[in-house]
């Protein structure tokens, strides 16, 4: 009976054992300890710089109706875009069929391009509706910004596929146990990027790292268009630029990980 009782109870020691393992497994993946400090540490920032410029400019945001609709809808371009990319992309991981293909004649670039296309589809299918809910409801009409929504979208899609194949490259050569970095590294661009605020409210050391992101210059080329009615071509000229930058190295870092993946053989395994 004191044996049945002893397995019918609380044991002390399996429960420290498990503990233990789940201590082991967070302490041997760098990206799970980040994402524990990831959120706060984002939130406090981002949206303590949005208190600092709403108390700056109190009277704003009366004359700049739908500057934070419309910075809402381009995040939301920025952040699907990637993420419409890096799923695709970890549902062959998921199904662990990415050594498969890799072993097919299908080329990196082929494969790149199909997961750039079906980025595309999956943003398409989430923004639309999103668009179509902020005319009839809050009367703000994206499509009314013309040309200048078309350089917007054109330049926030070009930085989510290159941030989508950096991401999967770290994920192809780190196994899932990085797939954290898929949902939250595009989150790490929001306060840097000034999604709802201008980058004059940055520090002045943060704003030279601000301007070196291309949807640094969207953002304030929404805010001088709707609040200036002016259209920056040159903002989205330097955006169209350091894309371009960050697509080539972003390419050229998922060719080194993959030949590293290949090495290392994670290529069959994919896990934690």
């Amino acid at each position: 009976m004191s044996e049945l009782a002893l397995h019918r109870g609380i044991s002390f020691h399996r429960i420290g054992a498990m503990i233990l393992r789940y201590w082991y497994l967070l302490l041997s993946s760098w990206p799970r300890l980040m994402e524990l400090m990831y959120w706060p540490i984002l939130q406090i920032i981002t949206w303590g710089f949005l208190q600092t410029y709403i108390a700056q400019n109190a009277g704003f945001f009366a004359r700049a109706g739908g500057t934070l609709i419309g910075a809402v809808i381009l995040w939301d371009i920025l952040f699907r875009g990637q993420l419409g990319f890096s799923i695709s992309f970890l549902e062959e991981m998921w199904a662990r069929n990415l050594g498969n293909l890799m072993m097919s004649p299908l080329k990196p670039i082929e494969f790149l391009a199909a997961l750039m296309a079906m980025s595309l589809i999956r943003l398409a299918i989430g923004v639309i509706p999103m668009m179509l809910l902020a005319l009839y409801v809050f009367g703000f009409n994206f499509f009314a910004l013309g040309l200048p929504a078309i350089a917007f979208f054109c330049n926030l899609i070009f930085t989510s596929w290159a941030v989508g194949i950096f991401v999967s490259g770290l994920v192809l050569r780190n196994g899932l146990g990085a797939e954290s970095i898929v949902w939250t590294l595009m989150f790490a661009l929001m306060p840097l990027a000034c999604v709802y605020y201008p980058v004059r409210v940055l520090p002045l050391w943060l704003q030279h790292v601000s301007w070196c992101l291309p949807p640094t210059y969207v953002f304030e080329g929404l805010r001088a268009l709707l609040t200036e009615h002016v259209f920056r071509a040159d903002l989205m000229a330097s955006a169209l630029i350091i894309n371009a930058a960050l697509l080539v190295a972003s390419f050229a870092a998922f060719l080194a990980l993959l030949n590293s993946a290949r090495r290392h053989g994670s290529l069959l395994g994919g896990g934690e």
